[in-house]
């Protein structure tokens, strides 16, 4: 499968890169001194950073890895589509295209010793555009990102209120009652629309930069600043602690959740095959998905992490470790997730049952504590009967309660996270408590995840001896923070909330697809797949399994192929592309058509970066065709 490739550039022999190679034995080259001066006297080599040791490593992947998605995306997932049945497709596609597209990720930064634009120029200089292609999704995606972590940081510092602030609904202007936005819609979700993000009506209607979350967006960039500061120096530190807080509050979670009233509602729902899913291809589609994004392929991201490793670490053996770890961890936090919705769902519906109960008793004057829940159909039934036109005048009043619905309510990302946890939570004793630890994890995971996302970003440019020359790694960090921490001031405006779902939905998807599909041709076809695993073999020893083989040759890009196909004629299948707008006369999100100017911010989005890949490569043979000319003019 080796391609002989006239562009494919030759490595450098490096005695880390070659640690096969003896002292200067027969037919061997003689061992070459670890030193950082190169051939040419006075001219210093720059070392590159390393991990302190494995573990650094290996927790930074984790932190990278097990984020927000795993707690917002993943239990709606389940609840999507068929329970316990939902793991079948999940499983199988960790087999099959987790864990092998992580390896080839972590394996070509660990050879090539460089960031993803470096990485994929060393292949081939035509492929540069891929690492450009990665730089530019991680970029968009650390703009919008960081805004969850705001959220974050605004419920967080809100938590240590008694009340919460979410917890009821605020007077109205006259004090004579509840604010009728909050009573049409919920306090939770009055708190996140109209407190949090005062939201406009429509995307159209910018509104201006509020001051409240723009400052929390500053402290927001100014953590990670202080995580990324020094490169693996600061990050390898930072990963202590971004890594083992969210598992360490998701434990005390699941005690506290598995005695909340209701709790084992939720588990006998997440847990309860609905097989007949098995059968649904969206279910296959949102597992692929969900593995594929939940690792953080194709960002640059793993690359970056591989690069600063020895050169004989066993990157296998981290990729089983790290696909392992992220997909447990979605599953356990599931259960924490499923334990905290049951107790929600059994609350609303009891409360639903009581106000039917108290509704029916004043009404037809019963005796208080002869209608009880068990008794309430049966009671129902016979006052219809009995009273038909007394009962008729009462109905349209009456609720229909039911715990089933409430499991049902499907729900994901930040309504998830900040509207059904926040429902939740305040119905907890020691409410506070509670709150200051789950919003406390979210920013831990959120942190964890940027602190990839700016490696991602930094590596290629620290990595750039243009850049690198004229600017200090610490100037390059904050930089890079400045024009991150800029842009996504949008964010904070009264329709930021829309440009987030916008950038959230359309900035990677199919941008990477194309990137990790780009990848696996490179690495197979391009550089060779058997040269690829005599670099292997050569780095770390061990002999490539047949598993991986087949997986990166056949299955996984036409898996890939598959799920861009599908994307891509799912939105052109879909027509006009809308959003979720809410309406505060209602009380609840409308749904609304984007406007044209949106829909070319979107366009923009994935061309900006899906067009490196053939631009880099073009201008490549451009440049190398007019070099070729002047070195060989025509006779």
């Amino acid at each position: 499968m080796e391609s002989p490739s006239a562009h494919v550039v030759s490595l450098p022999e490096d005695e880390e890169l070659q640690p096969w190679r003896g002292a200067g034995g027969p037919g061997q080259h003689p061992a070459r001194p670890r030193s950082t001066e190169c051939a040419h006297p006075g001219v210093v080599e720059k070392v590159r950073p390393k991990w302190d040791n494995p573990l650094q490593f290996l927790l930074v992947c984790i932190s990278y890895a097990v984020g927000l998605g795993n707690v917002w995306r993943f239990p709606y997932l389940c609840q999507m589509y068929g329970g316990g049945s939902f793991l079948v497709p999940y499983i199988i596609m960790l087999i099959v295209e987790g864990m092998p597209l992580l390896y080839l990720e972590l394996a070509v930064g660990q050879r090539m010793r460089q960031g993803s634009i470096g990485a994929w120029r060393t292949i081939s200089p035509y492929l540069s555009g891929v690492g450009i292609a990665s730089l530019v999704v991680s970029f968009l995606a650390s703009v919008y990102f960081n805004v969850i972590n705001t959220w974050a940081l605004w419920y967080l510092f809100h938590s240590f209120q008694d009340p919460l602030p979410w917890s009821v609904c605020p007077l109205n202007s006259n004090r004579t009652g509840y604010d009728e936005e909050c009573e049409k819609a919920s306090s939770t979700q009055y708190f996140w629309y109209r407190k949090t993000l005062n939201i406009s009506p429509s995307i159209q209607e910018n509104g201006g930069v509020q001051w409240e979350p723009a400052l929390c967006l500053i402290l927001a960039w100014l953590i990670v600043y202080l995580c990324i500061l020094r490169g693996t120096e600061s990050t390898g530190k930072v990963v202590y602690f971004t890594t083992s807080l969210p598992y360490f509050v998701l434990i005390i979670y699941l005690v506290r959740g598995l005695t909340l009233h209701g709790a084992t509602n939720g588990l006998a729902y997440m847990f309860t095959p609905k097989i007949e899913q098995l059968a649904n291809p969206k279910a296959w589609i949102n597992a692929a998905t969900q593995i594929f994004f939940s690792l953080g392929l194709g960002c640059g991201g793993l690359i970056a992490f591989a690069s600063y490793n020895e050169p004989s670490n066993d990157c296998q053996k981290h990729a089983l470790i790290v696909s392992v770890i992220n997909s447990t961890t979605a599953i356990f936090s599931s259960i924490v997730t499923f334990s905290i919705y049951g107790f929600k769902a059994t609350f609303n519906y009891e409360n639903c049952l009581n106000k039917v109960i108290l509704l029916l008793t004043n009404s037809f004057d019963l005796e208080d504590g002869f209608l009880t829940a068990s008794n309430l159909e049966e009671v129902k039934n016979y006052l219809a009967s009995t009273y038909p036109n007394k009962y008729s005048e009462v109905f349209p009043h009456i609720r229909n309660c039911s715990l089933e619905s409430e499991l049902d309510t499907a729900v994901q990302g930040t309504g998830l996270a900040f509207i059904v946890y926040t429902e939740a939570i305040k119905n907890m004793e020691v409410s506070q408590l509670w709150s200051v630890l789950y919003f406390f994890m979210l920013l831990t995971l959120g942190m964890g995840s940027m602190v990839g996302t700016g490696t991602a970003i930094l590596t290629p440019l620290t990595d750039s001896k243009v850049i690198s020359s004229y600017l200090p790694k610490e100037a390059i960090s904050g930089l890079v923070c400045l024009i991150n921490c800029t842009i996504g001031m949008v964010f904070t405006m009264e329709a930021g909330n829309y440009w987030f779902d916008l950038f959230n939905d359309y900035t990677a998807t199919l941008s990477l697809l194309l990137i990790v599909l780009v990848e696996i041709i490179a690495v197979c076809y391009v550089y060779g797949l058997k040269r690829f695993e005599s670099d292997l073999r050569a780095m770390t020893g061990c002999t490539l399994n047949w598993y991986w083989k087949i997986m990166w040759a056949f299955v996984s890009p036409l898996l890939i192929v598959g799920l861009f196909i599908f994307y891509l004629s799912d939105y052109i299948l879909t027509g006009t592309l809308q959003y979720q707008a809410w309406d505060a006369t209602q009380g609840h999100v409308v749904i609304k058509d984007y406007p044209t100017y949106a829909l070319a911010v979107i366009g923009l989005l994935v061309a900006s970066s899906t067009m490196c890949i053939p631009l880099v490569a073009l201008g490549t043979f451009v440049t190398r065709h007019f070099k070729s000319r002047e070195q060989f003019p025509a006779a």
